[in-house]
């Protein structure tokens, strides 16, 4: 299967689970909020069973597709990644998940503004780590 086809089919699972968590349980599936409600102790909330969900899911497309996947990244430079997208999550009212995906389709100007902020600062990322870094990527 063509990787284009496995991301239109992981993009149309994606939207349905995002419809369905606003249509049957009312709230948004943006996944900083989901966390935030983990983190608070909130066990019993269905955001618990989205989360697992959302984690459990590469392991079981890893055992149908077996990707190739290499990091090549040192792990502590993952984790201060992460840490960071943690922190500009949290300064930005959401992450991009949310913005983009859940924002976006509600209409929210600040989640357009928000998507827009991160594709260009991801379009200007890769356009210094291509062409103005020595080596490049």
């Amino acid at each position: 299967m063509h990787d284009y086809l496995y991301a239109l089919i992981g993009g149309v699972l994606l939207g349905i689970a995002v419809v369905g968590y606003l249509y049957i349980l009312g709230r948004i599936a943006g996944i900083s909020g989901l966390i935030s409600q983990v983190l608070q102790g909130q066990m019993q909330s269905p955001a618990v069973w989205f989360l697992l969900g959302l984690f459990i899911t590469p392991f079981f497309y890893a055992q149908i597709v077996q990707p190739d996947i290499e990091l090549s990244s040192h792990p502590i430079l993952l984790i201060i990644a992460g840490l960071l997208v943690g922190f500009g999550t949290r300064i930005g009212s959401g992450c991009t998940s949310g913005h983009g995906i859940c924002g976006m389709s509600r209409l929210s100007i600040r989640s357009i503004v928000a998507t827009c902020t991160f594709m260009t600062a991801g379009f200007i990322t890769v356009y210094v780590m291509r062409h103005l870094m020595q080596g490049g990527v």
